[in-house]
């Protein structure tokens, strides 16, 4: 049986739904679409536009790499504020961090769509380039951060190649904490509800940019954003899983089959179910720049940084009803 949305529901709640939709849209379909319409006006008359935008963007071409470019506006935007509410998400801090220094975060875990970055904390994601293609690509259009209302920044996306970390951690002004969804998109087809495995075990490249900027590491943890959607059983070794790894080393990126809510029903759809998030953001581990870290010396930060993920995710497991016995895993 479908269940399906009362007509009474408050216009707050009809205008938060919006907003998550707007988001759902933006992250599964408008780089393709923007890349279609591009192509598209190569064959109409209105095709010395495309060409325009293509010498933009040539021209333009490092410019993800060198913080994005904000638009303001869309940042500024109440829509966010109306998603934020949708699930509520809110922030808790173990430890100020100190606004003149600049730090590199650790976000886990990915979840279905990753949502817990949100409105709440200025700063950097890194995210895939192929989610920005084409026409948005070289913009940081959306407010998703790692959670912190400590720095007077504005948040955004940028790019999560090395050229970009490089950037914004050699800002000699400091002020800047840029996160890492360390485990990536492979991490989402692990995202379900209970899950709390994490793929960190051999991701150490952050560690070792950490090392050589000597940027303190920020462990991250986001309660909640593995309850957002259900996802299609596929466990490791399933034919399913096979195909989706296949998939996710051809064209680069992971394809999890979850499903949460639609608008107007709740049995079924692509929209996350209104559960909370709380991130919570570690205390910062202190790094002792290394232009050229061993390989002994990164695989003993990682530990490290493994451990206090692990003090953190602990520390504040029973206020969000997770099992005394249960703990991380990692692969």
């Amino acid at each position: 049986m479908v269940e399906f949305a009362p007509l009474s529901v408050p216009w707050e709640r009809r205008l938060q739904t919006l907003a998550v939709l707007q988001w759902v849209f933006s992250f599964l379909a408008m780089g393709q679409i923007c890349t279609v319409v591009f192509i598209g006006l190569l064959f109409t008359k209105f095709w010395f536009l495309a060409v325009l935008y293509a010498t933009w963007w040539y021209l333009d071409w490092d410019t993800p790499q060198q913080g994005g470019r904000p638009i303001k506006f869309i940042r500024r935007s109440v829509m966010w504020k109306y998603m934020k509410d949708y699930f509520p998400i809110s922030v808790l801090s173990e430890q100020e961090l100190d606004p003149s220094r600049n730090y590199l975060a650790g976000f886990h875990p990915h979840g279905g769509l990753t949502r817990g970055e949100g409105r709440e904390t200025p700063g950097f994601v890194g995210t895939a380039g192929y989610l920005f293609p084409g026409p948005i690509h070289h913009y940081s259009p959306c407010p998703l951060t790692p959670h912190l209302t400590l720095f007077p920044l504005s948040p955004g996306l940028v790019a999560s190649d090395k050229e970009s970390v490089d950037h914004l951690l050699s800002r000699k002004e400091g002020g800047n904490l840029l996160a890492i969804i360390v485990g990536g998109s492979k991490e989402s087809l692990d995202a379900r509800p209970g899950a709390y495995r994490l793929l960190l075990r051999n991701r150490k490249g952050f560690i070792k940019l950490a090392l050589m900027h000597g940027a303190a590491l920020v462990p991250i943890f986001s309660f909640g954003e593995n309850e957002l959607f259900d996802q299609v059983n596929n466990p490791p070794g399933s034919w399913l899983r096979c195909v989706q790894n296949h998939l996710q080393k051809v064209m680069g990126f992971a394809l999890p089959l979850f499903h949460g809510r639609g608008v107007f029903q709740y049995s079924f759809g692509l929209l996350p179910y209104r559960r909370p998030i709380t991130t919570v953001v570690g205390k910062p581990i202190e790094v002792q720049k290394t232009l050229q870290p061993s390989q002994e010396e990164v695989d003993h930060l990682h530990q490290r940084y493994i451990k206090e993920l692990c003090n953190l995710f602990e520390a504040h497991k029973l206020k969000f009803d997770i099992p005394i016995d249960q703990h991380l895993e990692f692969c």
